[in-house]
């Protein structure tokens, strides 16, 4: 998606895991873990997510954190894998940028029974397809909002 906003300033805002329900239909936001105060390589968070009357946490780890241009996370629950959640930014100048959201699902046969029966999302793909939508979506307009 394209944004008419500085790489930076769209890097922040997605790397501001706490603040991430303000964008995604289905995060609620969390907390960062041990001495994590914000976005590191290796960081540790505590995802709190929603679906209607259901509620779950993750296990989050930083896995690329590079201010204006990528950051990324593993997503765990009870050690096994789940996802990870990447966010490419690429700037257009100073003023612009363009930003991916990839999603790469790392679900074994466990988790992925136990995550349709938590979440209530039993095509976790087309799930996932609509959710980034909505997440750039909200990240455009968030970005295009007066601070």
């Amino acid at each position: 998606m394209h944004v008419q906003a500085p790489a930076l300033r769209v890097w922040e805002l997605v790397s501001d895991l706490p603040r991430m329900g303000d964008l995604s239909p289905e995060n609620a936001g969390g907390k960062w873990l041990g001495d994590a105060t914000g976005p590191a390589l290796g960081a540790r968070f505590r995802g709190a997510n929603r679906a209607g009357w259901r509620r779950w946490s993750t296990d989050v780890k930083v896995t690329r954190c590079e201010p204006g241009s990528v950051f990324a996370f593993a997503v765990s629950k009870v050690g096994l894998s789940v996802a990870e959640w990447r966010y490419d930014i690429v700037a257009e100048g100073e003023s612009a940028c363009t930003v991916t959201e990839t999603w790469v699902d790392l679900r074994g046969g466990t988790i992925k029974v136990l995550g349709a029966l938590t979440t209530g999302v039993s095509d976790r793909s087309a799930f996932t397809v609509a959710s980034i939508e909505h997440t750039l979506a909200a990240l455009r307009a968030a970005v295009h909002s007066p601070a």
